[in-house]
C-alpha cells in the first residue's frame, strides 16, 4: 500500500467500511478550481458504477457516496442510476495499463431509461482514484454513446500505475 493520508483514507472508505469519510473527500474535491464554462454547464454528477458483486460485498459504492456528497456541495443532481456495468470485470489493481484498457473496454453502458437525462448534457464523472484513467475513459465513452455532450472527471486521488517512477 502507498504511504500517506490520502491512500489511507481511500483504503478506509473502500475496504474498512468508513463510508462517512466520503463527505469529507467530496468537500476537498469541491474546492478544485474549474473553468467557468464547466461550473456553469455541469448538469449532474455521476459515479463510476461498481460491480454488483463488489457492491454487495461492501454494502455500498464508494464512488456513489462521494458523488452524492459532491452533488450536494455543487447543488446539482447526482445521477446514480444512469451508468451500469454491461459485464463484470476483474479488479484493476494488479493489471498493466494495457490490460486495464482491455479489461474495461465496452464494460459500461447508459441504461436505456436514462438516455433522455444525459442527452446533450455536460456531466461530471466521479471516482475515488484514477490510475491510468481506463475506467473513467470507458465510462465516458459509454456516456457519449448514450448522448452526453461533454464528460468531465473528478477523483479524490491518483494512484501510481505500473511503470510510474
Amino acid at each position: 500500500m502507498h504511504k500517506g493520508a490520502g491512500p489511507a483514507i481511500v483504503h478506509a472508505l473502500k475496504y474498512s467500511g468508513w463510508h462517512a469519510v466520503a463527505r469529507e473527500m467530496a468537500e476537498r474535491m469541491a474546492r478544485l478550481g474549474w473553468p467557468l464554462d464547466v461550473v456553469e454547464e455541469r448538469a449532474a454528477v455521476m459515479p463510476v458504477p461498481l460491480a454488483a458483486s463488489r457492491e454487495r460485498e461492501r454494502g455500498y459504492n464508494q464512488s456513489e457516496r462521494i458523488a452524492r456528497a459532491l452533488a450536494d456541495r455543487w447543488r446539482v443532481p447526482a445521477f446514480c442510476e444512469v451508468l451500469e456495468r454491461a459485464r463484470a470485470t476483474e479488479t484493476q489493481t494488479r493489471l498493466t495499463p494495457e490490460e486495464r484498457l482491455a479489461n474495461v473496454s465496452g464494460a459500461f453502458r447508459v441504461r436505456d431509461a436514462a438516455r433522455r437525462g444525459v442527452r446533450n448534457a455536460h456531466v461530471v464523472l466521479v471516482d475515488d482514484v484514477v490510475t491510468t484513467a481506463a475506467t473513467l475513459n470507458a465510462c465516458a465513452a459509454a456516456l457519449c454513446e448514450g448522448g452526453a455532450r461533454v464528460v468531465s472527471y473528478v477523483t479524490f486521488g491518483r494512484a501510481p500505475a505500473m511503470g510510474d517512477r
